[in-house]
């Protein structure tokens, strides 16, 4: 098993954008290493090294409604963490309604299994999966309705592919360095749609760091 499929259905989420500060903006896509992340979740991975090389391949297959809420946001500018000066509303954008299709190819993942085989297994026997909390796509508060294994032969709705292009409008992130900005990389996708179910050549990003 070298190529997986899955369909991912969240009601709510919202994608941070890298560079949002007070005003909370959501990417309108879910970014390659958020997918990435919820991918070693559900398999109970903690090391977000131990599949690099790994390639997905996204396909939408909803518009999500944009809204915004207002909401508390922590941000630690003192050393007490209880300090009220940590904490101050802000608005967030959120999404609703996403669901979106996952193809995975082991690509150079050199783990033994690798991570699309830990997902088949994940499905095939769910008791040999130990893992711990909800299942979330972003925040730990965007909680996964449905993950769905899809057959091969599986044929669709209207499938809106994130195509790499140098002259892409959406500048997603594929690895994001949580210390700081300077080992997160970046690619930048065009949206193209297509009713052929397997992913174009240009729709795979690697995972690296």
């Amino acid at each position: 098993m070298t190529t997986i499929a899955l369909k991912v259905e969240v009601p709510i989420a919202c994608f941070r954008q890298s560079r949002a500060r007070e005003y909370a903006e959501t990417y309108l896509v879910p970014p390659p290493s958020t997918v990435y992340g919820m991918l070693l979740s559900l398999v109970g991975e903690e090391n977000r090294y131990k599949h690099c090389g790994v390639k997905l391949a996204i396909a939408l297959l909803s518009e999500p409604e944009v809204s915004t809420v207002i909401r508390k946001f922590r941000r630690f500018k003192k050393k007490d963490i209880r300090d009220p000066s940590n904490v101050r509303p802000d608005y967030q954008q959120l999404l609703t309604n996403i669901e979106f299709v996952v193809w995975m190819n082991m690509g150079t993942d050199k783990a033994k299994p690798s991570l699309p085989e830990r997902l088949q297994q994940a499905f095939n026997n769910p008791a040999s999966i130990n893992r711990f909390g909800g299942l979330c796509l972003g925040e730990s508060r965007d909680l996964v309705n449905a993950v769905t294994l899809l057959p091969e032969n599986y044929h669709g709705e209207l499938l809106r592919w994130l195509v790499k292009n140098e002259d892409g409008w959406l500048t997603l992130p594929y690895w994001v360095d949580h210390v700081g900005s300077k080992g997160t990389h970046w690619q930048r996708y065009l949206v193209q749609e297509s009713h052929v179910w397997q992913p174009p050549d240009l729709s795979w990003t690697t995972i690296q760091n």
